[in-house]
């Protein structure tokens, strides 16, 4: 019974969440604030999965998130929605609701894939080297998406809100609030199995010492391999998401400040800690809604607090620790040490 506490439990959280979106005893304001909250989860766990377990330096996240959000959004568009684009709808849009998952799925692969091009120069570059190939690559894709007109350019995309409204009609859901609950269930969920399977061990060896970790039969290329893949791959999950939340997505949104507010989340969670990464996703995603009144402003307060992190508590909150290290009792609820 102890082993079905935790799914349990996310189950009634799920239920309360979608019943209050249901009901509107969670107004609109609220449901969005949540459901950044699930988006900003997803982005700082998978890049934990780099700059923490790997102990690399990745800065471009924010250019693997653009490319899921493209991809998703132009595929569901085109799919289930009547736009100046593409036309007419490919597919009934009464069909979304069972193809969605799908079209997420295929900008988060879209994703992984850019994340593979990434990974293959770095296998022999670490800290600041690797920090400049992702940036260059954050850059390189947010050019490319800005000079292809078909997708809005520079301008933008957007239609996906006509596709939200066509799962409504099929069900009257928050259907939105469905999908980004149950993405961020699955994305934890997964880096938790990669982290701790036989496999994952390979990612804190090449953090502790890659040469001993090669001496022990380690294959590095191909763990870093993985490791870029699954976590640019859920990077582009989180996107696809994001541009669904506002039915409207711009390269704008997916600048080095961007990646910047997502390193903020790891190194305040503590690198390495998945539970970390999950509270100061939380954390950041309501310390951003506070500092809005401020504007541009907030774009300073966020890498300050990056700096006064390094300076006064460098391994975050949680350090290396999961809340199991810190509430022993914890631990049997938990079928993987944590």
């Amino acid at each position: 019974m102890k082993r079905l506490s935790v799914p349990t439990l996310l189950a009634a959280v799920f239920a309360v969440l979608v019943w209050a979106s249901q009901t509107g005893a969670m107004n609109i304001y609220w449901q969005s604030v949540v459901m950044f909250m699930g988006v900003n989860i997803i982005l700082s766990s998978s890049l934990n999965i780099i700059n923490g377990n790997m102990g690399e330096f990745s800065c471009g996240h924010a250019g693997f998130m653009a490319v899921g959000a493209y991809v998703s959004s132009v595929l569901s568009v085109a799919l289930f929605a009547k736009s100046a684009a593409f036309g007419d709808p490919l597919l009934s849009p009464h069909l979304a609701v069972w193809v969605f998952p799908l079209v997420l799925l295929a900008g988060a692969l879209a994703a992984s894939l850019v994340g593979l091009l990434v990974a293959i120069p770095s296998f022999k570059t670490r800290g600041d080297y690797l920090a400049i190939i992702t940036i260059a690559a954050a850059y390189i894709v947010k050019s490319t998406i800005e000079n292809i007109g078909i997708i809005g350019g520079a301008r933008g995309f957007m239609g996906m809100s006509s596709v939200m409204r066509a799962m409504n009609d099929t069900a009257n859901l928050p259907w939105i609030m469905i999908w980004v609950v149950i993405g961020t269930i699955f994305s934890v969920w997964l880096i938790r199995r990669f982290i701790y399977s036989t496999f994952g061990k390979g990612v804190d060896a090449i953090s502790q010492d890659e040469i001993a970790a090669e001496i022990m039969s380690v294959n590095t290329d191909r763990v870093k391999l993985v490791a870029f893949m699954v976590s640019c791959g859920l990077a582009g999950l989180a996107g696809g998401l994001f541009a669904h939340i506002l039915g409207y997505v711009n390269p704008g949104s997916f600048t080095i400040l961007k990646s910047t507010e997502v390193m903020v989340m790891v190194y305040l969670g503590g690198m390495g800690s998945l539970s970390g990464s999950v509270l100061s996703a939380i954390l950041i995603t309501l310390l951003m809604e506070a500092l809005r009144p401020l504007q541009i402003v907030k774009w300073v307060v966020i890498p300050l607090l990056l700096v006064l992190l390094m300076q006064f508590r460098p391994e975050g909150i949680m350090g290396r620790r999961e809340l199991a290290d810190v509430f022993p009792g914890l631990r049997k609820f938990y079928k993987f040490k944590g």
